[in-house]
């Protein structure tokens, strides 16, 4: 049996499945709407026994912007739940945090304990031992303010 003498609409069905599968296996988010699309092809094609490869090959690019826009447009709506939403951003997971001054900052400039290092920091002038937040980061660099009382 050759290629040739193979459905067209079976072999649709096989490269939906192998994308199917390889979502599964590499999951990004992605191959699955061309699955979608692969999918739609085969049920195009077997509806239509006798369309031109090109024309197959057309429904599929159409169908598969068309499910690539419906896909992102509904994961732009339903956004991802995370007990840790600042994971991924080092910088702002330091902001609010306390540190301990351990080189007084004279001239606006300093070092302080945060966690288990020592940071460089810039801020109003304080003594070691003084207690101050985080504000910002600049690069490596913690912005730090007094306490609030």
């Amino acid at each position: 049996m050759s290629l040739g003498e193979i459905d067209p609409a079976a072999l649709w069905l096989a490269a939906g499945l192998v994308l199917g599968i390889a979502e599964l296996l590499v999951p990004g988010v992605f191959l699955i709407f061309l699955a979608i699309a692969v999918g739609v092809t085969a049920l195009t094609v077997w509806a239509l026994p006798d369309l031109p490869v090109g024309l197959q090959l057309a429904d599929f690019a159409v169908w598969s912007v068309v499910c690539v826009v419906i896909g992102r447009r509904w994961y732009r709506d339903f956004p991802v739940e995370s007990d840790a939403p600042v994971l991924n951003e080092p910088a702002r997971r330091l902001r609010g945090q306390i540190v301990t001054v351990t080189t007084p900052i004279a001239g606006g400039e300093g070092r302080a304990r945060l966690g288990d290092g020592e940071w460089p920091v810039r801020g109003p002038d304080a003594a070691t031992g003084t207690r101050l937040r985080v504000a910002h980061v600049d690069g490596g660099v913690l912005l730090v303010e007094p306490l609030a009382d």
